[in-house]
């Protein structure tokens, strides 16, 4: 499958990376905190964060969003966000150049976070919502219904591609998924928001949710740089039906699927599944 562009790691990446971290480190003290890249550190300084760390035990991991939250046994949390191309790798080579910070755990274990393009980040904060606050609902929630999405999507006059993408109406969906889930429910990236029926809010409710969910399954999809914590492939991407296979041929109906723009965004799509307006 030819891959036109890098992925940030979205929802279905960050849960497994936290599902597959949990069992590992969960229970574990930091021991020892180097700091290969003082720009990955935010809020507080790098000393701060070792200090912080140090002696503390990772009572459990949560995700929100995009972010991964270690919650810590003396109150705080250790926020990350992977960004473009950030990666926790377990026990991995530190001679990487692109090797920002290494935890060193009470099992000997080493967590790394690796960045390509530097453009991650790590908080250490004593209540988590003074970074995640702003977010939107999560979209595998059992409160996620089809009235919850239509209530947020009426306030929206911009395309559907954007809005979804967009962190503080929902959390967690990015370009990939978007893609998938449109294509699914059969709506053109281009219409309006508010201009959803009921009916297509529905139908796009469910995709969302199901799409998520099965690339949970496949453990990611690793497009660009993500790999899991022990350095394995995820395995959703053999599964798109239309994100990152520009040329190709719809698998509903053969059509070749396009590649537009929205909002900055490569949005991949059918033209013929997908349309803007209605078949008369």
């Amino acid at each position: 499958m030819p891959y036109t562009s890098l992925a940030m790691p979205e929802l279905p990446e960050v849960e497994t990376i936290k599902n597959e971290l949990s069992p590992l480190v969960v229970g574990q003290r930091f021991t020892q905190v180097t700091i290969c890249d003082p720009k990955l550190v935010c809020g507080t300084s790098v000393e701060e964060l070792g200090q912080g760390l140090v002696g503390q035990t990772i009572q459990s991991i949560e995700r929100r969003g995009k972010y991964l939250i270690f919650n810590l046994s003396g109150g705080r949390s250790v926020i990350m966000h992977l960004r473009m191309t950030g990666t926790l790798l377990l026990n991995a080579r530190v001679t990487s150049r692109y090797a920002r910070a290494v935890f060193r755990l009470s099992n000997r274990t080493d967590l790394v976070f690796n960045d390509q393009r530097r453009l991650g980040l790590v908080w250490l904060v004593k209540d988590a919502s003074t970074v995640i606050a702003r977010l939107g609902p999560e979209p595998l929630a059992e409160s996620f219904t089809p009235d919850v999405l239509a209530g947020l999507l009426e306030k929206h006059r911009i395309p559907i591609k954007a809005t979804l993408l967009d962190q503080s109406i929902i959390a967690g969906i990015g370009n990939m998924y978007a893609d998938e889930a449109l294509f699914a429910a059969r709506i053109h990236p281009l219409k309006k928001a508010d201009a959803l029926s009921p009916e297509e809010v529905a139908t796009l409710c469910h995709h969302i949710g199901s799409v998520l969910r099965s690339a949970i399954s496949g453990r990611g999809a690793s497009v660009g740089t993500y790999v899991r914590p022990e350095g394995q492939l995820g395995s959703a991407q053999f599964h798109f039906k239309v994100a990152h296979r520009y040329g190709e041929p719809c698998p509903a109906c053969g059509t070749a699927i396009k590649r537009i723009s929205v909002r900055n965004r490569g949005t991949y799509f059918c033209s013929n599944c997908q349309r803007l307006t209605s078949r008369r």
